[in-house]
């Protein structure tokens, strides 16, 4: 069982580290997308990067028991 962790008396939860990775991913994602021109493609551009982002975090939490079906 995953809990929170106290940092300064703040606490915070272990799905903010899996945020924050995800987020990392899709950053690197994102500029090797944009250098290839992948977007020339995507109808939508920002809604690509939401699902994209969305889907790197299920990707990320999945393991730590954060999306539970």
């Amino acid at each position: 069982m995953m809990t929170e962790l106290d940092i300064g008396g703040v606490f915070f939860t272990p799905l903010l580290g899996s945020a924050e990775l995800a987020f990392f991913l899709w950053l690197v994602l994102r500029a090797g997308f944009v250098r290839l021109g992948v977007y020339r493609w995507v109808w939508h551009p920002a809604l690509f990067d939401l699902a994209l982002l969305v889907l790197l975090f299920a990707v990320v939490a999945r393991p730590f028991g954060f999306l539970e079906v």
